[in-house]
């Protein structure tokens, strides 16, 4: 049969492409396409739509808000803080940190942290960490990493216990250390630098440490999967 016609109708304000086949009208698989647009969904990037985090004792799923019309509401809808202290902060925390995105912080937590050998880390002090969290992170506040914020060597020693450092005669071991990714609240949150810095002046390995800049407010932008503790 050859095509007699075509002509174009409407389905939930997607245009779509009718093509008439003798008597019979037949829709294209652009239309089966088309309404699929119209209910597909909200993807985390195009081949993964969600994946399993241990956080506690709990498996969690983490996916993106499925209503492409939600809006950011409470304290990461702001655009303006005081500066001091919430100040912008730079790209690149120390030589040798990495500096990740959203998307490489999912990889992370789908290989190292999903095998125990990294650690997602809430630098924030606890208040901020019980609003909610990122799936599978710990909370270990700045504040027991950092000296200059008052950190003491039982905190440090603590923490790096946690983080998979081991001590001997000579000082600290970190050939089995765990690789880090630390955060905060965004960026303009110094909350997980100073952790970081405080990290790196105890002798952590630059390179076992990333930092996630955006934090909790690209967290949400993005419409990812909250914990609250």
């Amino acid at each position: 049969m050859g095509v007699c016609h075509a002509h174009q109708s409407n389905y939930k304000g997607v245009k779509l492409e009718e093509v008439v086949v003798g008597n019979r009208v037949a829709l294209l698989a652009v239309l089966l396409m088309a309404q699929g647009m119209v209910s597909a969904e909200v993807n985390i990037t195009r081949s993964l739509h969600s994946f399993e985090v241990d956080h506690g004792d709990t498996s969690i799923e983490v996916k993106r808000q499925q209503n492409p019309d939600a809006v950011i509401t409470g304290p990461f809808a702001k655009v303006s803080r005081p500066c001091p202290p919430l100040c912008v902060q730079p790209h690149q925390v120390a030589d040798g940190v990495k500096t990740i995105g959203i998307r490489e912080l999912v990889d992370f937590m789908q290989t190292e942290l999903a095998v125990g050998e990294g650690l997602l880390i809430d630098a924030r002090t606890p208040d901020w960490h019980a609003r909610g969290t990122i799936p599978g992170s710990i909370n270990l506040p700045y504040t027991v990493m950092n000296r200059k914020a008052g950190a003491t060597e039982l905190d440090v020693a603590d923490t790096f216990e946690i983080l998979g450092v081991v001590e001997d005669d000579s000082g600290w071991i970190f050939s089995e250390a765990a690789h880090l990714v630390l955060w905060c609240n965004g960026n303009w949150c110094g909350q997980s630098p100073a952790a970081i810095r405080g990290l790196l002046a105890e002798g952590y390995p630059a390179d076992k440490i990333a930092y996630f800049r955006g934090g909790m407010e690209d967290w949400v932008q993005y419409g990812m999967t909250v914990v609250i503790p």
